[in-house]
């Protein structure tokens, strides 16, 4: 299974972050398999950093398998979404970029993929390009977003991504993350929601 995230798709995010280079092309970096975090269990805070830092973000799971895909054939390799957290060491990814080093250990380290529960778009009757998700800890929504505002809509980052690699059944894309990211600490509760949707939920530890 591959975990293919997408950063600097959310223009507010963007801003958030001090970027402000236009992107012709989507971000994209990897997570290892490792990585993964799910069934509500909780995430402990590693000791290589002190500044761990939640995305939030539309999760989509791959339903065949495809290479160079079409835009106009990509909505039929999904069919799966829900919401999940791209953890980050912020810190540490500081660190490495000041250094002109690769970042990934900052983003792929274990459990830095949270994924909650994943629903059907058309059971639920759902549209991709128009998502709703928020993040709540502690009962305070901290993080929301919608699909609207992503730069590269799924189907384009689907044909991108498959020009480089072949894609296969069970494998994750992380779409990126609007304003509003924060530390996550010691104690908090974290709950995800995709429309009215809770499909993630556990705590920090």
């Amino acid at each position: 299974m591959k975990i293919i995230c997408v950063g600097l798709n959310y223009a507010t995010h963007n801003k958030e972050m001090q970027h402000t280079l236009i992107n012709t092309e989507p971000t994209i970096f990897m997570k290892s398999e490792v990585s993964v975090l799910k069934d509500g269990k909780p995430f402990y805070l590693p000791d290589f950093s002190s500044e761990i830092q939640y995305e939030t973000e539309v999760v989509v799971k791959i339903g065949r398998l495809g290479k160079s895909i079409g835009n106009r054939f990509a909505h039929r390799y999904y069919d799966e979404v829900t919401v999940g957290i791209d953890v980050t060491a912020r810190d540490l990814q500081r660190k490495l970029r000041e250094t002109g080093m690769p970042w990934e250990l900052s983003k792929s380290f274990d459990h830095s993929a949270v994924v909650g529960k994943f629903v059907r778009l058309y059971d639920h009757k759902l549209n991709i390009n128009r998502l709703s998700f928020h993040l709540d800890i502690n009962g305070i929504t901290v993080q929301e977003g919608n699909t609207q505002d992503m730069l590269f809509k799924t189907d384009e980052i689907i044909e991108y991504v498959s020009r480089f690699v072949t894609l296969k059944m069970g494998d994750l894309i992380y779409t990126g993350t609007p304003a509003g990211v924060g530390n996550l600490n010691i104690g908090d509760r974290v709950e995800g929601y995709l429309e009215d949707n809770k499909l993630l939920d556990f705590c920090i530890k």
